[in-house]
């Protein structure tokens, strides 16, 4: 049986993607194999990346791609709430599709394996997560579930009460940017009966600021397979993993009250902030010493040593660059709004 890695990437976050690998190779405790899912084709620095280093490689399956990208689709074109509400923000009906691929996971080499979003660290050896699977379907380790459950699911509280177990609901609630499961975990007939769920108007319980996370969080929960926390379920020993949380660093290493972080996830920071970091810019990046770190651990000569601070004159390109941008937007939205009501 094979133990794995899998991360969703491309060349927008090179960065944090040679971070992240950097990380694991450090504290992992040993080599364990790596396969990186392609956010989309933008992947000539990632395949010299993975070209360098024996155990990674490209999850190059274009069937479960193919099939992976549909399965999604095939939701989302079929739920009108969250067509008319990425128009009105100013997005493609099909919001952050590409984000869905990290479901190739259960198509790909690794019988168990541990999902990573590419701006993540590993900390600290991850045996034990894949120990739990050998007891569990579905394993995570974080604090989601004391947030507020609209981030998940933002159905109404009569929808929410017919779909789900209401004492299971808000305990089991996870973020998807790093979980373990297993091959395969979700037969075809389970993944059927959900299209069929999810098109009979249970896909109205489902929020839409992350919807890969959302999609997630459903088929956890409405598959029934078993499910564990190490945040919940052995709260007095789980650490923190938000960049926002104060952990002390040691040797590089991020400790939550003397207890070693398993991993650190920079959940919301943009990939252009690492971007401009990693060209010498003077930008507020939590951490910033232990990305740079791992971001450089196999090659400190190119690690900036000094960084410039933005002109106020850039400052404004920029600003006004956005502000132009965001304009095309919406006149773009507006003329497809427009259009679709002429032709109704």
């Amino acid at each position: 049986m094979t133990d794995g890695i899998y991360i969703l990437g491309n060349d927008v976050v090179y960065d944090q993607v040679v971070a992240l690998l950097n990380s694991i190779e450090a504290n992992a405790g040993k080599k364990i194999p790596i396969c990186i899912i392609p956010y989309n084709e933008r992947l000539d620095k990632v395949r010299e990346e993975i070209a360098a280093r024996d155990n990674v490689t490209l999850f190059e399956n274009s069937a479960a791609i193919t099939y992976w990208d549909n399965f999604a689709t095939q939701i989302w074109k079929n739920y009108p709430r969250a067509q008319k509400t990425w128009r009105e923000w100013g997005f493609s009906d099909l919001y952050e599709l590409p984000m869905h691929r990290k479901f190739c996971a259960f198509d790909g080499p690794f019988d168990k394996f541990i999902y990573f979003d590419a701006d993540t660290l590993l900390m600290g050896p991850i045996d034990y997560v894949y120990e739990k699977l050998d007891n569990y379907d579905w394993v995570v380790n974080d604090f989601q579930y004391k947030s507020d459950l609209k981030y998940i699911f933002d159905g109404s509280p009569e929808l929410l009460k017919q779909v789900f177990n209401q004492e299971k609901l808000q305990s089991q609630i996870f973020c998807a940017g790093w979980f373990a499961s297993k091959k395969h975990i979700f037969s075809q007939d389970m993944l059927v009966d959900i299209l069929n769920k999810l098109e009979a108007g249970e896909a109205d319980v489902m929020a839409l600021v992350a919807p890969d996370q959302s999609l997630f969080n459903y088929m956890v929960l409405r598959s029934g397979i078993s499910y564990y926390n190490f945040a919940y379920h052995d709260s007095e020993k789980a650490t923190g993993n938000h960049w926002s949380s104060n952990f002390d660093v040691v040797n590089n290493i991020l400790y939550d009250q003397e207890r070693r972080l398993t991993y650190l996830h920079f959940m919301s920071i943009g990939a252009s902030t690492f971007t401009q970091l990693c060209a010498g810019e003077d930008v507020n990046v939590p951490y910033r010493d232990v990305f740079l770190h791992y971001r450089y651990l196999t090659s400190p000569e190119l690690r900036p040593q000094s960084f410039r601070v933005e002109s106020p004159l850039m400052r404004l390109q920029k600003t006004t660059s956005s502000f132009i941008q965001q304009k095309v937007n919406n006149i773009k939205l507006n003329y497809r709004n427009f259009k679709d009501r002429i032709t109704q």
